[in-house]
């Protein structure tokens, strides 16, 4: 009975330490959901995402923006930045190839009837040719929507390419930047060709002799 008793007193106490380190608790979990969260600045997510970026940034321009439009913008978008400028590039190393195969005198469609000059060549082009230009890029098009549902995309990787090598390799990171910083010289390139065939008339080998004389 009097072990009964003395334990008694220890039981209560023992409850009643228990009960106020639960009301301790449940108060320091209320004032933590009211506490401010820390937010990371935008400039430091923009930060983190150039550090972790090994392609494109490249000297001597380095992560060049001078319009600032990657300010504050998160992962998704940056990527989609990055998807759109690939696409550019591409389809401007392809323009300029076609500039000046076409310039060369190699157009074999429509039985070489087109003009040389490029420009020309496309206002003579007859619909039958602009139908199929329109569809071949819109199921191009199509075909980049879909691969890139696939796990695991990346941005203008339409070959399945980082299923098998990833940017820890310094050659594959090398073959990128070449490929963009071909893509960039190409869209500047192309403006400049299409900026001195309607200004001056020349499309050819000697597009900038207006320039040197």
């Amino acid at each position: 009975a009097a072990a009964d008793a003395i334990n008694v007193p220890i039981y209560l106490s023992f409850s009643n330490l228990t009960m106020k380190s639960a009301i301790v608790a449940s108060l320091v979990a209320s004032a933590a959901a009211f506490a401010p969260t820390k937010t990371v600045p935008a400039s430091t997510q923009l930060s983190a995402w150039i550090e972790d970026t090994v392609v494109g940034v490249t000297p001597p321009a380095g992560f060049f923006d001078p319009l600032g439009l990657s300010k504050g913008k998160d992962d998704v978008t940056m990527k989609y930045y990055r998807e759109a400028e690939l696409k550019h590039g591409r389809v401007a190393m392809a323009a300029c190839l076609g500039w000046y195969l076409n310039a060369g005198g190699v157009h074999p469609a429509f039985n070489s009837a087109l003009s040389n000059d490029p420009l020309k060549a496309m206002v003579e082009l007859p619909a039958v040719g602009w139908v199929q230009f329109v569809l071949g890029c819109g199921a191009i098009e199509w075909l980049g929507q879909q691969i890139k549902e696939r796990p695991g995309y990346e941005p203008g990787d339409l070959l399945g390419a980082a299923y098998w090598v990833d940017n820890s390799d310094e050659g594959w990171v090398s073959y990128q930047n070449k490929e963009m910083n071909n893509g960039r010289l190409a869209m500047l390139a192309i403006t400049g060709m299409i900026y001195q065939d309607v200004f001056t008339g020349e499309y050819g080998d000697m597009m900038y002799r207006q320039l040197v004389r």
